[in-house]
């Protein structure tokens, strides 16, 4: 440490702190901690970055760990002695310890709100725990209208707590990127509902948040969202302009995986506009972007843009071009990567392929499929997304005019 910290100063940098604004951090948390005000000061800091201290007291470490999100280890500092390596944990749990330190673990089941007039990272956190839950339920179940209001109490709290607290700037910004992303959450609750207008109007208010927030991925989450609505209201010209603002956006020229989730909204909008070379070409250039990103830390709402996801909307593209069998095949790919806990989009996606294979005049394999649709959609969800597609291979059978058993057999059950 002869040259100085360099992790240290590379992961404050990196959070965008200045040494005085750090300092008074650390005493906000130091406070939270032990109810007395801390004592660090930008000299501290200096020192650290100096390589002065090798390894600070536990209620400093433990609050600087909190501040910066990261291990004191991790953050060039030594310990003083060799400790026993901690086994592997989930970065979540590894918070949820750090808080229960300072005696205000928070339980899920329960709402948090803040006791202290001061709001720090800590607090965005415990908020940020909240909108996990929610967003975990949505996966499970689909869009309910229950989900809906809860994500819109949450953000109601958020706002709430904003208006009588003091915070950084740093800090606000965290919440209006909190803000922005929970309402977005109920906003994609109508969507999964088949409820645009609804999820228009939340939206609007997502878009102050997220302009206030002056995150680039906070805004393209708000757009990306825009955009489905558009789509959902059959306004696929609005839908195109919509994926056009995704595919310019700053967060998309950074991360590949943002341009191809861009790319690939950009196809599927040309697609139904029957634009077939330029869809096909969106279609393209989405599956190299796709290709070309990496494993990386990323907001919770599109960490669930894997594989399975791609291929889904891959086939949502294949499916108004006309060619049925490919977005078939898109759709088995999906349904054979999709996580076990997405209960939601796995019946979606099987709704999806009963009604591809009734397209190419597979009728009692689309009802089988069909039937395996309705048996994964848990009775408590509020996806009539799903709903609506089954109703849609339904029309396709009934146009077919086909009476073997197992269409009968199907058609009854699902008009029940």
């Amino acid at each position: 440490m002869t040259q100085g910290n360099r992790k240290l100063a590379a992961r404050i940098t990196e959070c965008g702190f200045s040494q005085a604004e750090l300092a008074r951090q650390i005493n906000a948390e130091i406070e939270l901690l032990t109810g007395k005000p801390g004592n660090v000061t930008d000299a501290d800091i200096r020192r650290w970055l100096r390589g002065g201290t090798r390894w600070r007291q536990d209620r400093i470490r433990l609050c600087l760990e909190k501040v910066l999100d990261a291990r004191a280890e991790d953050l060039g500092f030594v310990p003083r002695k060799k400790r026993l390596a901690p086994p592997e944990e989930d970065p979540v749990h590894r918070r949820a310890l750090l808080t229960a330190a300072g005696g205000t673990a928070l339980a899920l089941a329960a709402p948090y709100t803040p006791d202290h007039g001061r709001l720090g990272v800590n607090d965005v956190r415990r908020f940020h725990q909240d909108y996990v839950a929610i967003l975990r339920k949505d996966q499970a179940v689909g869009g309910s209208r229950k989900l809906e209001n809860l994500a819109v109490e949450l953000a109601s709290r958020i706002q709430s707590t904003l208006a009588v607290s003091s915070c950084s700037a740093r800090v606000r910004d965290m919440f209006h990127r909190l803000a922005a992303e929970v309402i977005s959450s109920a906003a994609f609750a109508a969507i999964d509902a088949s409820s645009p207008q609804r999820a228009r109007a939340h939206l609007d208010k997502a878009l102050t948040f997220a302009g206030l927030s002056r995150s680039s991925e906070t805004m393209y989450h708000v757009w990306n969202h825009l955009t489905l609505t558009s789509s959902q209201r059959e306004n696929h010209a609005e839908a195109v302009a919509g994926s056009e603002v995704l595919k310019r956006s700053s967060i998309a020229r950074r991360d590949p995986l943002y341009a191809a989730l861009g790319h690939i909204r950009n196809a599927n909008g040309l697609a139904r506009l029957r634009h077939r070379s330029e869809a096909l070409r969106a279609l393209g250039d989405g599956e190299r972007a796709f290709a070309r990103s990496a494993e990386r830390q990323r907001p919770e709402w599109i960490k669930h843009f894997d594989v399975s996801e791609m291929d889904a909307l891959s086939s949502f593209a294949w499916t108004p071009l006309g060619d049925h069998r490919r977005a078939e095949y898109c759709l088995h790919r999906t349904l054979a990567a999709i996580p076990d806990d997405m209960a939601r989009n796995k019946a979606l996606y099987t709704a999806h392929l009963s009604l591809a294979q009734a397209r190419q005049g597979d009728l009692e394999l689309a009802c089988a499929t069909g039937r395996q649709a309705q048996a994964l959609l848990p009775p408590s969800s509020g996806s009539r997304r799903t709903a609506n597609t089954l109703a849609a291979t339904r029309k396709v059978i009934v146009a077919s005019g086909a009476k073997s058993p197992e269409v009968v057999e199907w058609m009854e059950e699902f008009s029940q």
